[in-house]
């Protein structure tokens, strides 16, 4: 399958955080964010060590992030498995990001 069926799920969220939530509350780092498109949950991409975009998808079932540090124009749906283009739909940073890498 090479189309995502959760395009409707997509909705405009407020960041949760300035970086990953769990991860600037327990010290550790991450490389890339992703916020999910469902809540403004921000969580560190799937090489940071912890994972938490994708832990936050399995407790929640919110099937879409966007890739977030800079806003880099595409999403992904963790149901599907594919990319999404989000057409100029990408969210606003609300400040400067601490990266801890």
């Amino acid at each position: 399958m090479d189309e995502c069926r959760h395009t409707r799920d997509i909705k405009k969220v407020t960041p949760s955080a300035l970086g990953c939530e769990e991860c600037l509350k327990s010290g550790s780092w991450w490389v890339h964010l992703r916020l999910c498109r469902t809540c403004g949950h921000v969580g560190c991409c799937d090489d940071s060590p912890n994972r938490h975009a994708t832990k936050h998808f399995h407790a929640t079932q919110h099937p879409i992030i966007e890739g977030y540090d800079p806003p880099e124009g595409w999403a992904w749906c963790f149901v599907d498995e594919v990319f999404v283009d989000l057409e100029g739909d990408t969210t606003p940073q609300n400040g400067p990001i601490p990266k801890f890498v």
